[in-house]
């Protein structure tokens, strides 16, 4: 035995070199069942693509097994999963209306080498400087130019090239249409838009199967049974299946053909990793990926196009509808998007004959229904709200009317010349109110306006009270100096200059100075620290001290409150009192009581957005409510339980718990015989929620949108339960509850999460539903109990 082996014992293995580890593939069981839902979703649509766009229906198939094997492979979106988009639908209609299928080929090799070399020059990240409204509106234009021409194929017709053509012989093919096609395509619509709709608890196990193939087999099973004479999918024999050819025509057109394709394929696949990325990370339960490298997924959708291409298949993007399916479905890696391709080669070969039994008129009302969700109200909504609804328009009447990139070219030239627009158009008002002159600045303040700003501000009159309300998003140096100029330049000459955000409310008056710490109100809020100057520090420290006899070292903790309560008095102080003056007048109105923990991450203010007056607040640990009638009973959250009730008359009481709560661990962590501390003769009103817990009687309640993470959540949100029931033991409660005078609300707060969960009804069992962001004065956010 050698000097430097390590002694063996009887049970140790003999000191033999192992031999080297074989990787073995390994399927996780989550992505075998997201790879078959997202199988039975890509299979219709591919057929219906390729019947939309002119080209062979194997050319679907094609592409979208290259996009699942390929792309899926090389790609840096391992959850995204490419195939045929109905996004690229005008593009390839066009290319094959002008050039001829091969050629498209062609054109799609070529683009997936300028991908490729996009990718290489790392370049994917400006792709997403592309405005928003830009891409709705290329979506929208191609959703409709999609819709206008299947709904000649659903009413037993064929389209024309054009958007326009499509329109003016709508009348014709309405005159001659085809009973036996309507009725197909209007049982597939019905059924892709009542399947996802069937009530539980049947819905529940019936909506795993996807809507796009429930629809299409409904409607073949109907015609084989019904005899229907229709047309149908026609896939010829792969041995005349026609590969990728070179291009031929002007050079400027195939050029700019190449590039149309190559964009849309790119901005696609791009911004579809974004969203990929944001329903992973909102995903809880399967394991997470990491961030999708885009520059890695530009690189796969070019390898992915240039074999598509050249094998005679479509055009290959990342397509939301599939990606979509497989977030949702659980897929933890990239096997599953390369196993559905697998599938779809599997079903390519073997499943013909039952592939060709598919009505047409079936596969163009699917694409039709696709095409008008693309003209999605949540982007007009959204484009609404940020004022670009010119953009949007431009581009999506660019893309009807004159195509893809000529669309998205006039929507980029929209977007451009709006903002220059609001960057040059600045508004500048002044009026004089009870001897305060008010200034209002709206637009951007750049240096082309700093001239009206300044001949504006000059007009005020020296030794007044001024007050500049700037209602912007932007402002630059020079406008920023002028203003600063002035402020200093008008106090100086014994006014008073107040400058006022409009957006955040944030004052700044008087001139500023070095020793003085500029924090904003919410800082605190994000365990700031303000970073004061050394001998203004040193200065405040001095003077802390100066009272404390025989300490010459300042308390930290003292000169934080006396800097915090500095900080209130001058930047919130203003913004409050009016509101707080008319309260000292009034008296308070709360219209809830507000009961949480004392947890000192819990700001009620912040995560209710409540201001003074709003909320009758009672905190103690672990936001308990003792019920009434028990000897040594704790009277002080009953007083304040009567008091908000009976004289303030609040219209509903909320119970309040969150993570991590140190009470809950407590309760979980507690000793039978320890000592009876103030503490745990406290804690003693959360051991009905223990028993609640763990008497295994009832289903424990629990949150919608993720499972329980640990048992300290669990017990929180039980907690919450236990204490709204003590709560209606109170006699105020029960007698304002039977009135319909009050309710009652449970909420769970996820502190690391920033996270509120409103307590609802479940089938059975209490259930936390998530407060929407979207949620607006007025809707309902949640069931009263």
């Amino acid at each position: 035995m050698s000097a430097c082996a390590p002694p063996r014992t009887e049970h140790s293995p003999p000191h033999t070199t192992p031999p080297p580890r074989r990787r073995r593939f390994r399927v996780e069981s989550a992505d075998v069942s997201a790879a078959v839902a997202v199988f039975l979703i890509a299979l219709p649509l591919s057929l219906g693509i390729a019947l939309a766009t002119g080209a062979p229906l194997q050319a679907g198939l094609v592409a979208a097994a290259v996009g699942g094997i390929v792309a899926g492979r090389i790609g840096g979106c391992p959850l995204q999963v490419s195939g045929p988009a109905a996004g690229l639908t005008v593009v390839t209609a066009d290319l094959i209306h002008q050039y001829g299928w091969r050629a498209t080929c062609g054109i799609t090799v070529l683009a997936g080498l300028a991908q490729l070399g996009l990718g290489c020059l790392k370049v994917a990240r400006g792709a997403l400087a592309v405005s928003p409204a830009v891409v709705h509106g290329m979506l929208a234009g191609i959703g409709v130019t999609i819709a206008v021409a299947q709904l000649h194929i659903v009413l037993g017709g064929s389209p024309d090239s054009s958007v326009l053509a499509n329109l003016r012989s709508l009348p014709a093919q309405l005159a001659r249409l085809d009973p036996a096609a309507l009725v197909m395509s209007a049982l597939t619509l019905t059924l892709l838009l009542a399947w996802p709709r069937i009530p539980d608890p049947a819905g529940r196990l019936l909506r795993k199967v996807p809507a796009a193939l429930v629809a299409v087999i409904g409607a073949t099973v109907t015609a084989a049974l019904a005899g229907l004479t229709l047309p149908r999918v026609d896939l010829p024999s792969w041995r005349s299946h026609a590969l990728a050819g070179l291009p031929e025509g002007p050079t400027l057109g195939i050029v700019a053909a190449v590039l149309t394709t190559t964009l849309v394929c790119s901005v696609q696949s791009l911004l579809g990793a974004v969203a990929v990325d944001k329903l992973a990370a909102g995903r809880t339960g399967p394991a997470r990926v990491g961030r999708s490298d885009l520059d890695r997924e530009l690189l796969g959708q070019g390898a992915a196009n240039i074999v598509s291409g050249a094998l005679g298949g479509l055009p290959v993007a990342g397509v939301a509808v599939r990606s979509t399916a497989n977030v949702n479905s659980g897929a933890v890696s990239r096997n599953s998007t390369m196993l559905h391709g697998a599938l779809v080669v599997i079903a390519a070969l073997l499943l013909v004959p039952l592939l060709e039994q598919i009505p047409l008129a079936s596969l163009a009302a699917l694409v039709m229904a696709v095409g008008i969700q693309m003209v999605s109200l949540n982007h007009i909504r959204t484009v609404t709200r940020h004022r670009e609804v010119p953009v949007y328009a431009a581009t999506t009447l660019g893309v009807v009317c004159l195509g893809v990139l000529e669309g998205v070219l006039l929507g980029i030239a929209v977007a451009v010349a709006l903002a220059l627009h609001r960057l040059t158009h600045t508004r500048v008002t002044h009026e004089e109110k009870e001897g305060v002159h008010h200034l209002r600045v709206r637009g951007q303040l750049t240096f082309l306006a700093v001239p009206r700003l300044s001949r504006a501000l000059h007009r005020v009159p020296h030794g007044t009270r001024a007050v500049v309300e700037l209602d912007g998003s932007f402002m630059d140096h020079a406008a920023y100096e002028s203003l600063q100029d002035w402020q200093n330049s008008h106090t100086a000459r014994g006014g008073s200059a107040e400058l006022k955000d409009r957006r955040t409310g944030v004052r700044t008056a008087g001139t500023s100075s070095s020793t003085v710490c500029r924090c904003r109100p919410w800082t605190p809020w994000r365990n700031h620290r303000c970073d004061m100057p050394v001998a203004a520090a040193r200065k405040d420290a001095a003077k802390g001290a100066a009272d404390r006899s025989g300490d010459s070292r300042p308390r930290p903790d003292t000169h934080e409150l006396a800097r915090g309560i500095s900080s209130f008095q001058r930047n919130t102080a203003p913004l409050v009192r009016d509101e707080l003056a008319r309260l000292a007048r009034e008296g308070q109105r709360p219209s809830q009581l507000f009961l949480t923990c004392a947890d000192s991450r819990l700001v009620t203010s912040m995560i209710t957005a409540s201001g003074p007056g709003d909320l009758f607040v009672v905190r103690n640990v672990g936001n308990l409510v003792p019920p009434p009638g028990q000897e040594h009973a704790d009277d002080s959250v009953a007083a304040a339980i009567e008091y908000a009730v009976d004289v303030l008359g609040v219209r509903s009481i909320t119970v309040c718990g969150h993570s991590g709560c140190g009470a809950m661990q407590a309760l979980l962590a507690a000793e039978p015989g320890a000592a009876a501390t103030p503490l745990r003769r406290w804690l003693r009103y959360g051991e009905p929620s223990l028993a609640r817990l763990t008497d295994g009687h009832a289903e424990p309640p629990r949150l919608a949108a993720r499972p329980v993470t640990d048992a300290v959540e669990e017990l929180s949100l039980t907690n919450v339960v236990q204490q709204l029931a003590h709560l209606r033991a109170h006699e105020s409660v029960a007698r304002a509850l039977a009135a319909g005078s009050l309710e009652l609300h449970g909420m769970y707060f996820h502190v690391g999460e920033a996270r509120a969960y409103l307590l609802g009804d479940g089938a059975g069992a209490e259930v936390f539903h998530e407060v929407r962001e979207d949620v607006r004065e007025g809707a309902e956010v949640g069931s009263s109990l």
